[in-house]
């Protein structure tokens, strides 16, 4: 018995054919560009892990968000990089803090664009742990306190929503914390504000060059006892389904890149938008071998993120966001 052979080919053989059939398209909308905003005055200082990402003071930030918003991105993730750091964070949610201030000039130079204020303390704390730290009685050993890790994580919430943030996403892998955010946001009334909840957060060896543009990286330990153990799958659905309930407006995944079968489970569980972090060693693995002409850089991330959206993301925050634009005009 003969079979007839399936002209899979028959769909591929020029651009225009190709372009009509395709399922998955990367657009400028799709996007997120990460800010880091620093104190003091003519700052614009290229982060050495990261070719092409920058620190900006204020006064520099004006023209980046230009930039930005002249390329047609229209959102952008804010993190801050505070003058001084305390155990609790305080400058996280300080109304004249960095994030706050930053929130501010965005928001009067380009009104239309998104901001997203990353809540977290990591930034803003001497220890560098996204929460409060205590030392147990009985094991004389420093532990994240949960509980008053969300009151100070919903007051930093409620003051970047009154600087004018658009989006609030909580990157702190405290239990609990979409509940905490929740009800300060609503109670102060910002219940029209979304939650992007950093919902699946592994403890990732992907994250080395953003400790050191955050100036994050933990004093003592790490982040293990609270950020997902990158062996597990399942839990990365529990972990969803709780934020659901306490009422996220976006899921997280972050990182991306190693973590597409995570992506997928979680479209397939959940119809909220789901958004993937394409995360800094993602990207500064590509500009190193970019700039040793290994790669074709372009070819690399534009198949890289359309791989992310087949994945099932539905946005995606990326460095590479302002290239990514300039290609797709390119054609």
């Amino acid at each position: 018995m003969s079979f007839p052979i399936v002209r899979h080919r028959r769909l591929r053989t020029s651009p225009a054919l190709r372009n009509l059939v395709r399922e998955h398209a990367l657009t400028a909308n799709d996007l997120i560009y990460p800010l880091f905003v620093t104190e003091g005055t003519g700052v614009k200082n290229e982060i050495s892990s990261m070719p092409g990402v920058y620190h900006y003071s204020l006064d520099t930030l004006a023209e980046e968000i230009d930039e930005v918003a002249s390329l047609g991105i229209q959102a952008v993730l804010l993190f801050g990089i505070p003058a001084t750091k305390d155990a609790i964070g305080s400058s996280a949610f300080d109304e004249e803090g960095i994030v706050q201030r930053a929130t501010r000039v965005i928001k009067s130079k380009h009104p239309e664009l998104l901001v997203v204020a990353d809540t977290c303390l990591c930034e803003f704390t001497d220890h560098g742990h996204c929460g409060a730290v205590h030392t147990d009685e009985c094991t004389q050993q420093a532990v994240i306190d949960n509980d008053e890790s969300l009151e100070l994580l919903a007051r930093t919430a409620v003051s970047q929503a009154k600087a004018g943030a658009d989006i609030i996403a909580p990157s702190n892998m405290m239990d609990g914390f979409v509940h905490a955010i929740r009800t300060a946001l609503d109670e102060a009334g910002y219940s029209h504000i979304p939650i992007m909840s950093y919902a699946v957060k592994y403890s990732s060896a992907y994250y080395g060059p953003f400790r050191e543009a955050a100036q994050s990286a933990p004093k003592f330990g790490d982040r293990k006892t609270y950020q997902m153990d990158p062996a597990n799958a399942r839990e990365a659905l529990r972990e969803a389904e709780s934020d659901v309930l306490e009422g996220a407006d976006m899921l997280m995944v972050k990182p991306a890149l190693a973590y597409m079968d995570i992506i997928r489970s979680v479209r397939d569980n959940f119809d909220l938008p789901i958004v993937a972090y394409n995360v800094s060693a993602e990207y500064s693995m590509v500009k190193a071998a970019a700039q040793n002409g290994w790669i074709n850089e372009r070819a690399v991330v534009l198949e890289t993120l359309t791989g992310m959206k087949r994945a099932g993301a539905d946005i995606l925050i990326t460095y590479h966001a302002k290239d990514v634009v300039r290609w797709l005009k390119e054609g």
